[in-house]
């Protein structure tokens, strides 16, 4: 008997999902852990796995929305027949009815073209351009076997631009297509001009909001409004700099940043101070023993905020290995909704772009998020001398329903010791 591949929970709080594209075509064979289809939450989009094995029988929701745990496929032996007692709700059959369900065809595969999954997700691929731009298809002649490697992301951008893939010059590893690529309009072949992605001049474009976006805007909406206050310091980096540069030297494969040192004395200071490390509920202060430090990530589909865990109990290498992984996934749009759960505390760094000083909006639950700006050069006042530091201004902003102004100062000021003293915290 066919198994009924329904759509998963992929996180605490999903309700519903969206499918975006399938990786396998009817009539393909699927082995269990293959990627089977791409999903798109309100957090992240990514590959989801199948759990059995077999032919992919039939495609119950080609695409769109979905609620948790609603059939969207079924897969079991070759020839086997489905019977589906319903029509299955949001699916593209256009009400037709269950008995009256006609088994999809599998997508003709082309005979100069390798058999099997290549040759499903390039036509799949060429199918969503030409049902954006209404353009004939276009094939890619890479030497892949008919694969345009992209990302989820980049797939959705090109679909509702009307960009064909194929056009597209992939910067991403392994030559993969990223939104970025999508963005910029890059094309494969010199001379060529890649479909415009924004509105002539003079006139409005509506861009429709992402379920990120809305996400986004969800939250943002929550966290103003909490009552919050801000509370601001500079802290003197020359120890700091001078640590991180031989911590560079002694692991020359992982690049430790600014950031990674903020992460690693802030979680040391959060468990000093466990008032600090507590997440709001409408009915108890959840406070946790270990520092899960969220890294705010400008992303291509968005701002999000993946979490290193237990932060205080790494060193300064792994701490940046652990960072530069999950921010490479946030650019690449491969986060898993539990690279995005559990956070305790947050850091949003701002002074690649040359910021002096901001104040961020905190991340709810979490009571508290560090705004980071640029280290400058500044005149200081030093036993009776004005000598020229390094200098970083810090902003703290705390949920005062959650934390204190005097226990957020404390907090604070441990932060600016463990800066200006990185040993303490190490």
């Amino acid at each position: 008997m066919a198994s009924e591949v329904k759509l998963p929970r992929l996180g605490q709080g999903m309700e519903a999902g969206t499918i975006t594209k399938w990786l396998k075509a009817e009539g393909d064979t699927v082995a269990k852990g293959e990627p089977l289809f791409e999903i798109d939450t309100d957090k992240v989009t990514q590959e989801v796995e199948s759990d059995f094995a077999g032919v992919l029988l039939k495609i119950a929701l080609a695409e769109g929305e979905a609620p948790v745990g609603q059939t969207i496929a079924y897969i079991g032996q070759a020839g086997e027949e489905v019977q589906a007692e319903s029509p299955v709700e949001g699916s593209q059959d256009r009400g037709m009815p269950a008995s009256a369900e006609k088994p999809a065809e599998a997508p003709k595969r082309e005979p100069e073209r390798e058999q099997g999954r290549d040759a499903a997700a390039q036509l799949a691929a060429s199918v969503e351009s030409t049902h954006a731009s209404g353009s004939a298809p276009s094939i890619d002649n890479s030497g892949n076997g008919g694969r345009i490697k992209a990302s989820p992301l980049a797939r959705r951008i090109a679909r509702e631009r009307g960009i064909e893939l194929a056009s597209l010059h992939g910067t991403g590893p392994d030559g993969r297509i990223v939104a970025e690529d999508v963005d910029r309009g890059a094309v494969s072949e010199p001379g060529e001009q890649a479909p415009p992605s924004h509105a002539p001049s003079g006139e409005v474009e509506s861009v429709p909001l992402t379920k990120i976006r809305k996400t986004i805007a969800r939250r943002l909406t929550a966290a103003w409004q909490a009552p919050v206050f801000q509370l601001t310091v500079s802290a003197d980096m020359t120890r700091a700099n001078d640590l991180i540069a031989r911590v560079r030297e002694l692991s020359p494969d992982v690049r430790v940043t600014v950031t990674d040192l903020l992460a690693k004395v802030c979680a040391q200071a959060l468990m000093r101070h466990r008032d600090v490390n507590v997440q709001y509920t409408e009915d108890a202060l959840l406070k946790f023993p270990t520092a899960n430090v969220g890294i705010a990530v400008a992303a291509p589909q968005g701002l999000v905020v993946p979490v290193v865990r237990s932060v205080e109990r790494l060193s300064l290498a792994e701490l940046a290995a652990a960072r530069g992984d999950v921010v490479g996934r946030a650019r690449e749009s491969k986060l898993t909704a539990q690279d995005l759960e559990d956070g305790t505390f947050t850091i949003s760094n701002l002074g690649m772009f040359g910021i002096e000083q901001f104040v961020a909006v905190i991340n709810p639950p979490q009571a508290a998020i560090l705004a980071v700006g640029a280290t400058l050069d500044t005149p200081v006042a030093r036993d009776g001398a004005v000598e020229i530091r390094p200098m970083l201004t810090m902003t703290l902003t705390v949920d005062h329903r959650a934390v204190d102004g005097a226990a957020g100062a404390d907090f604070l000021r441990t932060v600016k010791q463990f800066v200006e003293e990185p040993a303490l915290a190490l």
